[in-house]
């Protein structure tokens, strides 16, 4: 028996954008194989007839619908898609008992999970489906498009490969064995100490205030997550973060296996000066690798872009939605 858990949803509108007068919005939930039910917003564009085509949105890493997959959901639904964006499992509305993990596994379910929930909706055409990844979600969504035949078009936005990054560091400035013993061997230590506590320790979230020797990258994340720009209660980067163990599997369970193996379209977008474009660059070069399914696969760099700038568009507007509708038209069809 596929039981829904009964989640407490919040009726008011608390996004970190401004809400649409062009879309219909209301809240959905639907289960994963895992028996965890996700919390979803879904956006429907007003005044259209007949079965629409869909697309699943989630992401960034750490953040909740609320705040930038919601504005790509609503914004694509203003063009004519039928859409959702949905907290992962054990993060924000979404269920899970064990709050704050994140598994390679269970988060690509996640996106196949809303793509049987877009399947069986009945304003949905079900052979017009796809699914939109930002971040560390770009890689579950490609990982999800390399596993699930039913959806025809995948897109990531400043992707990160949380696989690659928690096993091998930073431009893989900690890709040795020793390295990888060091973090696992922390770890292993952690989840001693959680179960003798009784609660698993939380491994903080954006750093605030800025320390004078911040990275870049750590600066722009700040600018999103801690400012009224991108900020939200539930967001993890915003408030507590992962847990301390919440990402452990990633360090041994590569994603992108099989990437050039996936026949449907993909578009990859990332910023020209993201510290993680190589994310992108270096996906896109495996997915046509030896592929017989490279002609349907893009890789489209933003000039002067950095990381979070495809979380809202930035100062200047950087999100190329003209791009995406006309991508997802063309392989919706």
């Amino acid at each position: 028996m596929i039981r829904k858990e009964e989640l407490t949803l919040v009726t008011e509108w608390d996004k970190t954008f401004p809400k649409s007068d062009k879309v219909e919005h209301s809240k959905v939930t639907f289960v994963n194989r895992y028996g965890i039910t996700l919390a979803a917003d879904m956006y429907v564009p007003k005044n259209v007839e007949g079965k629409l085509p869909a697309i699943a949105v989630c992401g960034p890493f750490g953040a909740v619908k609320e705040q930038c997959s919601g504005l790509y959901a609503q914004t694509m639904a203003e063009r004519g898609f039928l859409t959702i964006s949905f907290d992962p499992s054990f993060t924000g509305e979404s269920g899970g008992n064990v709050r704050y993990m994140a598994s390679p596994d269970i988060n690509t379910e996640d996106f196949m999970a809303a793509v049987d929930f877009l399947s069986l909706c009945e304003k949905v055409d079900s052979d017009r489906i796809g699914i939109l990844g930002i971040c560390g979600w770009g890689g579950m969504a490609i990982n999800a498009a390399a596993l699930d035949t039913r959806v025809k078009a995948t897109v990531a936005s400043t992707m990160y490969d949380m696989t690659r990054v928690n096993s091998k560091g930073y431009f893989d400035s900690e890709d040795s064995e020793e390295a990888r013993y060091e973090k696992k061997k922390a770890m292993c230590e952690e989840r001693l100490e959680d179960i003798k506590n009784g609660e698993y320790k939380l491994g903080g979230g954006v750093v605030d205030p800025l320390p004078e020797d911040t990275p870049f990258f750590v600066k722009d994340y700040h600018s999103y997550y801690k400012t009224e720009r991108g900020y939200h209660a539930r967001s993890l980067n915003s408030n507590g973060g992962w847990n301390v163990i919440g990402c452990e599997s990633f360090v041994n369970q590569p994603i992108l296996k099989y990437s050039n193996e996936i026949r449907s379209a993909v578009l990859l977008i990332h910023g020209e000066k993201a510290h993680s474009c190589y994310f992108s660059k270096d996906a896109y070069a495996d997915m046509i690798k030896d592929s017989k399914y490279a002609s349907n696969k893009e890789l489209m760099i933003i000039p002067d872009a950095v990381h979070t700038d495809l979380y809202d568009g930035g100062d200047k507007d950087y999100i190329p939605f003209d791009k995406l509708e006309s991508f997802y038209k063309e392989n919706l069809k």
